[in-house]
């Protein structure tokens, strides 16, 4: 484990493993080093890359320095990249995808950006985020009842309620109430794009990076309509769908295709990683 300070003086974690071009990971909620798919991605990725994966601020081993606000991850990222050597690609999974692509927007040095299924809800193919869910959320935090926060959390993205019981019995329950707290800083970046409206035209007109939109090929409708959206309002993307994966992506699937992105030198139009269905707008 490393760390680097970020802009407000916050200690963030990471680790750095493989050699090569920089890469950067970002998780989603409840995930960080110490729990969650990246690790497993990173080890994939290490063959060809140098890639940091690290604990959002909040969790793991990094530190949270009050008061919130959206702008403080997007430093930190930033102080990622100034460690990576100044710049870096970076992919960013579910809500980590949100928080990447505002970080591309805002002019952060990312050469080159991959989202994997960022959590957007932009038709009625899925119920919109309920109205004062994020309210709810915050009393239960505020309240302590961290348990009750994630249940919340796991219901509303769907998880049936019969696995949420049971989770609640197994070990991992409690690294889930550990980072609970964190729930509210993914929803700054996931919130507004889960009212069941279009994506704006104009919102990301900031990212410059090649970029690649990834989803999995067993994924509902709603993600596959969201994703292919977010494609048409970005300035140079791709979308690729990885066949047989959901939402829970495998890294070995996952993997190869990033790998083929990120190395290419001709940009992301004429990519077509092994394995995906290919699709540029």
């Amino acid at each position: 484990m490393e760390k680097v300070r970020s802009r407000d003086g916050t200690s963030i974690a990471f680790d750095r493993t493989g050699s090569g071009p920089a890469l950067v990971l970002v998780d989603g909620a409840l995930c960080h080093r110490g729990f969650g798919p990246l690790p497993a991605l990173a080890a994939e990725l290490a063959r060809d890359f140098t890639v940091l994966t690290y604990d959002r601020r909040g969790r793991g081993d990094s530190g949270d320095t009050a008061p919130f606000a959206p702008e403080r991850e997007i430093e930190d990222l930033a102080a990622l990249l100034a460690e990576a050597g100044g710049s870096a690609s970076v992919c960013g999974v579910s809500s980590g995808a949100a928080l990447a692509l505002e970080a591309a927007n805002r002019g952060l040095a990312i050469t080159r950006l991959a989202l994997y299924e960022a959590p957007f809800i932009v038709d009625d193919a899925r119920a919109p985020l309920p109205d004062g869910y994020l309210d709810e959320l915050g009393r239960r935090l505020d309240a302590g009842r961290r348990g009750d926060a994630v249940r919340l959390f796991m219901e509303v993205v769907g998880v049936p309620r019969a696995f949420v019981l049971l989770m609640r019995l197994m070990p991992a329950w409690k690294r889930l109430q550990a980072v609970a707290h964190t729930l509210p800083y993914d929803f700054a970046f996931v919130g507004v794009f889960q009212r069941g409206e279009p994506l704006p035209r104009e919102r990301w007109r900031g990212v410059r990076a090649p970029t690649l939109v990834a989803v999995g090929g067993k994924s509902p409708a709603w993600m596959q309509n969201a994703m292919r959206a977010l494609t048409d309002v970005l300035p140079d993307a791709r979308r690729v769908t990885l066949p047989g994966q959901t939402h829970m992506v495998k890294p070995k699937v996952l993997a190869p295709a990033l790998a083929e992105f990120f190395l290419a030198q001709d940009g992301a139009r004429r990519v077509a990683p092994a394995g995906a269905n290919s699709t540029s707008r």
